[in-house]
């Protein structure tokens, strides 16, 4: 619940999805005018183009949330947008790093740039999976997570769309204590797999934090653009009718990813609010 005297709120987008057809920004929209309208809020947002314009936000913004994208998080490497990109990285770790600025700047990664995240940490190695991850997936809880204000609400396991062709495995764990970091949820067990589980949620530090899962996909735009004829078609032929249909039954049960969508951005953005009540009050 957010209380607070200040009502003016400015979030940052950060686009990643390269001019490609998405659900992903919609989705983003949808849940900051949701989450104004629901806190009386007057909440404003800019969208930045990354990859095709190399346009990153200022220091002017409260929150800021950075998409999912396609393609590979690797192959960016030393691209103009990149470069781009973790200068903005860093500038936010050097703002928040000053003792002299007592608001805090909070930023969410978000699938590609959350594997783009762990690369700038250097806290894990991005590789790529032998078979894509698509679908509804159960997303399990380490320790760390108990405290964690964006789970609050959650069940463990909770339910996540995830897309993928890359995952982070292998952490370095000297690296993510020294920054004051944790790993806050990994991959459903596959015992039949030789495999390790996959990262899917990390506090990269106080004020950084992101997730491998799509936690902005909502239930109905999902359900209507997985059913639309070309969609279902593709997930068929690539997938199998079965997985279509386990993503249908998933989007549906109120107790997943509706149940998901409705807690980690939400929360996410009242922690960050609060937050800036506490410090300005």
């Amino acid at each position: 619940m957010i209380d607070m005297d200040r009502k003016k709120i400015s979030v940052a987008i950060l686009d990643l999805y390269e001019g490609i057809a998405n659900q992903g920004m919609r989705c983003l929209r949808e849940i900051l005018n949701q989450f104004g309208d629901l806190n009386h809020l007057e909440l404003h947002f800019d969208e930045f183009d990354v990859r095709l314009k190399n346009e990153v936000p200022g220091l002017e913004y409260d929150i800021y949330i950075s998409s999912g994208g396609p393609g590979s998080p690797l192959d960016s490497e030393g691209s103009d947008w990149e470069k781009a990109y973790f200068g903005w990285v860093d500038r936010m770790v050097e703002y928040n790093a000053n003792p002299a600025n007592t608001v805090k700047k909070n930023v969410f990664f978000i699938c590609h740039s959350f594997q783009l995240a762990c690369r700038y940490f250097s806290i894990a190695h991005v590789t790529k999976r032998k078979s894509t991850a698509f679908g509804v997936f159960p997303v399990h809880y380490l320790n760390d997570a108990e405290a964690e204000p964006i789970f609050e609400g959650l069940n463990d396991p909770f339910y996540a769309v995830d897309s993928r062709d890359f995952q982070v495995i292998q952490p370095n764990h000297n690296r993510i204590h020294e920054m004051g970091g944790s790993i806050l949820a990994i991959e459903k067990a596959r015992p039949h797999v030789p495999l390790e589980r996959a990262i899917m949620a990390v506090r990269f530090n106080e004020s950084m934090i992101g997730t491998q899962f799509h936690p902005e996909a909502d239930p109905t735009g999902m359900l209507l653009h997985l059913q639309s004829d070309e969609k279902k078609k593709t997930v068929i032929e690539n997938y199998g009718q079965e997985k279509w249909q386990s993503m249908i039954d998933h989007l549906n049960d109120p107790d997943k990813i509706s149940h998901t969508y409705s807690h980690i951005l939400p929360n996410f953005l009242s922690s960050s609010v609060n937050q800036l009540q506490l410090v300005e009050a």
